[in-house]
């Protein structure tokens, strides 16, 4: 669940190097939460702002229903609420390895912050 374009296209492509498939993409709070209220995907990489609306919600569906997710984000964990904080989360800007981090973390069913490297 990412709004802008680019950044959700190099999170697609992250995603298939970690030999994962894109189910579905949303780049509004509207979509992101009727996606993820579907079952057509295993895990989630949320973004917490889509289109200058927090996205709050969308780790509180997700966590609901059992779906296992990470946050990319260029908040950091100031962006995360407090009861999301032992969630991945993968800083923006991001390296490939850094998804594909977080979502070998996903797979192992690990929590905590994915050790990513500020990038300029």
């Amino acid at each position: 669940m990412e709004d802008e374009a680019l950044v959700a296209m190099l999170v697609e492509d992250a995603v298939r190097e970690a030999g994962c498939t894109v189910a579905l993409t949303a780049s509004n709070i509207q979509d992101a939460v009727a996606a993820a209220a579907t079952d057509g995907f295993d895990v989630a990489l949320l973004d917490m702002n889509l289109n200058g609306q927090k996205a709050h919600a969308l780790p509180v569906l997700l966590k609901a229903r059992g779906k296992p997710f990470a946050f990319v984000t260029g908040y950091g964990e100031s962006g995360v609420l407090d009861e999301f904080r032992a969630v991945p989360i993968v800083t923006k800007p991001f390296r490939v390895d850094d998804i594909v981090g977080a979502l070998e973390a996903l797979r192992r069913g690990l929590d905590g912050p994915v050790e990513t490297a500020p990038h300029r």
